[in-house]
């Protein structure tokens, strides 16, 4: 009976652990328990006869409560599909409906970003960058061309105004001589004269100064500005290098991503692929363990009883052979009766007493149960991968925005930098175009009242027209041309009017006007005349800087015209000092020589 039972206890076992598992393999089970209960009855017959069986109709109740039990919890488990198939589609609708809208978002920002990569917009960007470095050299070209003018036209104004006061001078010393030929006089107008040469030398000596400083500040600023220069170029360099260094990344990265893509769907597929093998090789190894225990009590039992019979075998082979007629007999009478009995139960239930539509119905309804169990199982694995995707999508989409802000975040602040550069750039720019402005004025007066004194002086310009492109107009090319007209021009002038005055003090100096002599003193004769003082005016020669500047072809800078007027400067001061030294030892012999005639 234990033996019998065994198969029995299995079966019931097995079901009771696959009550968890899903309902469409409830039918299955029922078939397997008319198999557990056919073994156990062909068991039962085998064994003693001694234990009363229960009644088949108790049996055949007890399986039809069990089959309504089986059909009740199939219906439930049906129900509850449904209702679970109906919320996972809703809420893979509405996943879809998700996905569609962030790849709408993607797309426009794929577009975006396209949009900034474009070639237009980096050529734009180009452009506006060469603009500005255009702009900037411009900048600096014209600051240092607006200093080199200042400076000429300092010069100028401060060569217009000494040439004034010379000019004033001469005047004034020309009709003190004609008016007054006091000696009192004279003497303090040397004196006065002498006070403001001291006062213009000092003044002279303080400009000197003040030009050697600042043309060292004018030299650091230069070494400054080139050391700036560098250092612009380093970081420009630089710049481009990290640019470079940037797309190099960018280019990486992307590439990375999409190999991280490929790796994660390889990964994924791996994973369906080992998860379907591992429910496979579960089932399989659920089977062989039920064969294996199956077969452990069968060898169990079988060992049990041989071990039974090893004990009696004494006595039983001195029964076998007088039994074994008997017992042959029994055994197949018995066997043919069980054979009998298990035939007619299983006739009856068949419906038209047909057994081998009952095994095909049977192995059906396995194939059956095996194909749904299998379908439930993939459906299981499949609402797994949904929930990964599901999951995978959400954090790809928390992802997208953090990097979505973060690129707005950065956008943001590059184009506030970008707006406070354009700010000052532009702030910067008005203040450049105000101050062309004021200089274009500056120049275009200077022009007019250049062209007004060329007329004024009737300066002669066929060595301008004779230039190509010349017009007959003053420009920004010919300024320094028509200014070394005029110069010459005035050093013509200044030597012909030294000339007259020369002519004119020859003239004064032969007429001699008589004494004054008073009626009513008697000793007015023997009365010393008022000696009539001899004035040198400077002798201009040939001008050397007008040959130097009709000497040069090219058109000069402000600092080879500084170092011209500077060695016109000191050769005219040699002269002086020459004539000077020369001029005092011919006085001296002069008035030596009017005493010994008075006397």
């Amino acid at each position: 009976m234990q033996d019998c039972e065994s198969p029995s206890e299995d079966t019931v076992n097995a079901d009771a652990s696959d009550e968890g598992e899903p309902e469409m393999a409830s039918e299955w089970r029922c078939e397997r328990l008319l198999l557990s209960i056919m073994r156990s009855k062909k068991h039962r017959r085998k064994s003693s006869e001694t234990i009363q069986e229960p009644s088949e109709k108790v049996k055949e109740q007890l399986a039809e409560a069990e089959l309504r039990k089986l059909r009740q919890q199939f219906r439930k488990m049906v129900e509850s599909r449904k209702s679970f198939n109906f919320r996972s589609q809703q809420k893979i609708s509405n996943q879809h409906k998700e996905i569609k809208a962030l790849q709408g978002e993607q797309e426009e920002i794929a577009l975006l970003l396209g949009l900034i990569k474009s070639s237009k917009n980096l050529n734009l960007n180009e452009k506006n960058h060469m603009e500005l470095c255009f702009l900037l050299q411009t900048k600096d070209d014209y600051e240092a061309l607006i200093k080199s003018m200042k400076v000429l036209l300092a010069e100028l104004d401060e060569k217009i105004v000494q040439m004034e006061k010379k000019i004033i001078n001469q005047k004034q010393l020309c009709a003190k001589i004609q008016e007054a030929n006091d000696p009192r006089k004279l003497q303090k107008q040397i004196h006065v004269l002498e006070t403001r040469l001291n006062l213009v030398t000092v003044h002279f000596d303080k400009m000197l100064t003040t030009n050697a400083k600042l043309r060292k500040e004018i030299e650091d600023l230069r070494y400054e500005k080139a050391a700036y220069d560098n250092v612009y170029q380093q970081l420009q360099r630089r710049l481009l290098m990290q640019k470079k260094t940037m797309n190099v990344a960018i280019e990486q990265s992307a590439q990375a991503y999409e190999q991280r893509l490929e790796a994660m769907a390889r990964m994924a597929a791996m994973k369906d692929r080992q998860q379907k093998d591992i429910s496979q090789y579960n089932l399989e190894i659920r089977e062989l363990e039920r064969v294996y225990a199956h077969e452990t009590k069968l060898k169990s039992f079988l060992l049990v009883k041989l071990n039974d019979r090893l004990e009696f075998e004494e006595q039983a082979k001195k029964e076998e052979a007088l039994k074994a007629k008997k017992h042959r007999k029994k055994s197949k009478g018995e066997s043919f009766e069980s054979y009998e009995v298990a035939h007619l139960r299983l006739l009856k239930l068949t419906k038209d007493g047909n057994l081998n539509q009952l095994i095909e119905d049977f192995l059906a309804k396995e194939e059956k149960n095996f194909a749904r169990f299998t379908y439930v199982t993939e459906l299981n694995n499949d609402m797994e991968m949904m929930h990964k995707k599901t999951q995978r999508i959400q954090d790809e989409i928390i992802f997208l925005r953090s990097q979505q802000k973060s690129s707005h975040d950065d956008n943001r602040s590059v184009l506030r930098e970008m707006e406070e550069k354009l700010r000052k750039t532009t702030k910067e720019a008005d203040t450049y175009e105000n101050n062309s402005k004021e200089i274009s004025k500056t120049l275009e007066y200077l022009k007019n009242s250049v062209e007004k004194l060329f007329k004024k002086i009737n300066c002669d310009a066929t060595t301008i027209l004779g230039h190509l492109g010349e017009t007959g107009k003053i420009t920004d090319d010919n300024l320094p041309q028509y200014f070394a007209i005029i110069e010459k021009k005035t050093n013509d002038l200044l030597l012909l009017e030294s000339y007259k005055r020369m002519l004119e003090m020859e003239g004064a100096e032969t007429e001699t006007p008589p004494p004054f002599i008073n009626p009513f003193w008697g000793g007015s004769a023997l009365l010393k005349p008022a000696e009539p003082i001899k004035v040198i005016p400077p002798v201009f020669g040939p001008d050397p800087f007008s040959d130097k500047l009709d000497e040069v072809e090219q058109p000069l800078d402000h600092s080879s015209l500084r170092q011209l007027v500077l060695s016109n400067y000191t050769a005219r001061e040699f002269r002086s000092r020459d004539i000077h030294s020369d001029s005092l030892p011919e006085r001296v012999d002069d008035l030596r020589l009017k005493k010994k005639l008075t006397v």
